[in-house]
């Protein structure tokens, strides 16, 4: 089982120029005093902070051999770009190392080093940047006594080149690209359907005329999509020139009959000091007072002598208008719907034949459709509110509700793919999703073999929540493979076979 925390390959190429003339070097190189030069091992180690891919010279006791670096920051696999770095070569307690205060390029740091001594031994390097300092270790490499014992360990570890296509550290970091390890998690059943996208219940306000008249919509302030405030005054509705059930009127009457009934008032608590009124009379006309300010107060919070002006009753915006300005509406009537959608909705419908499981549904995926981006509800806030216990009469489905917060890229009214997760104890091995490409309906995996050497791989699929597939056949827990930029290397594989050291210094 490879280590989560370090991951150590080694391979021997044996690297003479060009593919062409290679078996003209590798004896050439045989018959060569120099024969370490021509011999290249190559290791690859990664912690949780780096990745490490070194291209070594044959480290033979003696000689100075070169390790040309590739660093990419994790988990995004960009190149490191600046930082001081020493190596750390450790044979049987003797170490010697080298410090380099930067790359030699973005990402690229090229050490020469000498062992002293040989035998088994590792490779530490130790990064210092902003951000601290880091170590990354190949746990594993030899030192030869000898040129040709190097030469003969690099025969027996030759990497096959069957459909192996070559995307060199250089590319890689250019791009959206990333690796990891297939995972072995539970994964249960999958209810695919679609949802319609709604506001909910608490973030939409319906605005409705309190009184009958004329709608007058106040100039563009009232427009779908229009930002509104609390309070902010949306329209108007007049009254002033129905001969019915006029507004205007009913409040000049309201207002005339408090000032009556206050001056009665205020006149019969002078006359009941002189006991000229009696107690009687004076509640009555307190009573008076007490109701026409009532209906006046009323009319004066709601209406003014041209009508009533409606408010915004909270923030948010304009979702929907739903008359035209200078329309007549009857009391009760919706005028403007406002909306936040802080939070939404999705009312998902299944088939009758997932009835059983919908108990165990604990989570679900949601694709939006315009940009094909996927979220867990995790990611969204979400929750699964409840789901039907009966079918729809129209299309004999059951509804699932479900709500989540508002990233912005959901549109009320829209619908998305939602794939509704259950719990299970069972384990699957999964891949992303991103990872998966498909070929005439066979569907294939990039399985890295070294981080410049990637074979292609078909797979065998099962189900998808969205995010992640189910691997059935053709890959194991322990392979690592392409989980961003598959698509790339197929590009590359297109174009044709590739110098595996293309793009680096020696």
């Amino acid at each position: 089982m490879i280590n989560k925390m370090f991951l150590a390959a080694l391979f021997a190429i044996a690297i003479a120029g060009c593919q062409n003339n290679s078996k003209q070097k590798a004896s050439k190189a045989t018959e060569s005093h120099d024969a370490n030069e021509e011999v290249k091992f190559q290791y690859t180690a990664y912690s949780n902070d780096f990745e490490v891919f070194a291209e070594a010279d044959a480290f033979v006791v003696g000689d100075t051999a070169n390790v040309l670096s590739h660093f990419s920051s994790l988990p995004d696999f960009k190149a490191l770009e600046s930082g001081n770095m020493t190596l750390h070569l450790m044979v049987n307690g003797k170490e010697v190392s080298q410090t380099l205060d930067k790359p030699s390029r973005k990402g690229i740091y090229s050490f020469d080093i000498k062992a002293e001594i040989a035998g088994k031994g590792s490779l530490k390097f130790v990064i210092k940047n902003v951000d601290g300092t880091f170590e990354v270790v190949v746990p594993e490499i030899t030192v030869f006594a000898s040129d040709k014992e190097a030469l003969e360990a690099s025969g027996k570890l030759v990497i096959s080149r069957t459909n192996i296509t070559v995307f060199t550290k250089e590319q890689s970091w250019k791009v959206d690209f990333a690796t990891d390890f297939p995972r072995n998690e539970p994964f249960g059943q999958i209810i695919k359907t679609t949802a319609q996208v709604q506001s909910s219940q608490g973030d939409e306000i319906i605005v409705s005329a309190k009184t009958n008249g004329i709608v007058m919509i106040s100039g563009s302030a009232v427009l779908e999509g229009k930002d509104v405030s609390k309070g902010q005054v949306l329209f108007s509705i007049s009254g002033s020139e129905m001969a019915d059930n006029n507004s205007s009127v009913r409040y000049a009457e309201a207002k005339n009959n408090l000032e009556k009934a206050k001056a009665n008032y205020e006149r019969s608590t002078e006359l009941a000091k002189d006991k000229i009124v009696s107690a009687k009379d004076l509640l009555s006309a307190k009573n008076q007072y007490d109701n026409a300010k009532a209906v006046f107060d009323n009319l004066n919070n709601n209406f003014s002598a041209s009508g009533q002006s409606v408010k915004s009753p909270m923030s948010g915006f304009v979702k929907q208008v739903l008359v035209k300005n200078g329309a007549y509406v009857e009391a009760g009537q919706p005028i403007v719907i406002v909306a936040q959608n802080k939070t939404l909705l999705l009312n998902a419908e299944v088939q009758q034949k997932y009835a059983s499981m919908l108990g165990a549904i604990a989570s679900a995926n949601i694709r939006t459709v315009q940009d094909n981006q996927t979220y867990s509800l995790e990611q969204l806030n979400g929750k699964v509110l409840s789901f039907g216990k009966a079918t729809n009469s129209d299309n004999f489905l059951i509804p699932v509700a479900l709500q989540i917060d508002n990233t912005g890229n959901f549109t009320a009214g829209g619908f998305v793919e939602v794939y509704l997760k259950t719990v299970t104890n069972t384990l699957a091995l999964t891949v992303p999703t991103s990872a998966l490409l498909e070929d005439q309906g066979t569907f294939f995996v990039y399985v890295q073999v070294t981080p410049e050497l990637f074979e292609k791989r078909e797979v065998r699929i099962g189900a998808t929540d969205g995010l992640r597939t189910e691997i059935k056949t053709g890959l194991n827990s322990g392979e690592r493979i392409v989980t961003k930029g598959a698509i790339l290397i197929k590009l590359a594989q297109a174009t044709g076979t590739l110098d595996a050291h293309s793009g680096h210094v020696h």
